[in-house]
């Protein structure tokens, strides 16, 4: 399993100014963004009755695991379900295509059809744990996304703004569903393989700021 770095760091509005003309002169933008240099996303987040992942995240439990089904920009041609799991402070991210009518049976609890999936072993590996631990949709995540990119140490450097969620909603498609802003913070997000460049590192230095524990997901629980 490929394992990555990962850090957070909470920054507010005029750091977020200050990054963004920076890291516009420096790095290029993902291929995928639009023409207004970002693009949005949206999450369903997975989890227990008891609210496992969400309770692990909190405690900083040293390995553990979130699924989540995600799309970009309202197209829903084009959907992945995900495992993010983070062992001894490395990361690692699993993803699959899946279509809006599997979505839609997943989140209808019509699950039996992914017991027996070979080619897509994320899905039959969600499906045991909707059966074993009672995995089930939790919480709706909305955010912009400004993501920027170097080859060199495969380096990913985004900026998370606008964090929303949907209050007791689970509507995945619906691209009107009331949802309400979750936190001001806007992130900035640092991910790497084995190393990353010092003039990038230099370019995030803002202000003596450390990283810091930070979950949109755990933001967005607040509210359901």
């Amino acid at each position: 399993m490929k394992m990555r770095h990962e850090y957070k760091y909470p920054i507010n509005y005029m750091d977020y100014l200050v990054l963004k003309q920076r890291l516009d002169a420096v790095m290029k933008k993902d291929p995928h963004t639009g023409k207004n240099g970002m693009y949005h996303i949206r999450s369903l987040y997975f989890d227990t009755p008891d609210d496992k992942a969400l309770k692990e995240k909190i405690d900083g439990v040293n390995k553990r695991e979130k699924f989540r089904i995600r799309f970009y920009n309202g197209n829903d041609s084009v959907i992945h379900l995900e495992k993010k799991s983070k062992i001894n402070g490395l990361c690692n991210k699993k993803s699959v295509p899946i279509t809006r009518e599997e979505t839609e049976k997943i989140l209808a609890g019509d699950i039996s059809w992914m017991a027996t999936e070979t080619e897509r072993p994320l899905l039959s590996e969600l499906y045991s744990k909707m059966k074993s631990q009672l995995l089930q949709p939790k919480t709706l995540v909305d955010y912009e996304r400004i993501p920027y990119v170097f080859s060199a140490g495969n380096v990913r450097i985004t900026i998370d703004k606008n964090i929303r969620t949907g209050v007791y909603q689970k509507d995945f498609f619906d691209v009107f569903v009331p949802t309400v802003s979750a936190s001001e913070t806007v992130l900035l997000e640092v991910k790497y393989d084995a190393f990353i460049p010092q003039f990038i590192l230099d370019i995030l230095q803002l202000n003596n700021r450390r990283t810091q524990a930070f979950s949109k997901y755990a933001a967005c629980r607040i509210y359901g």
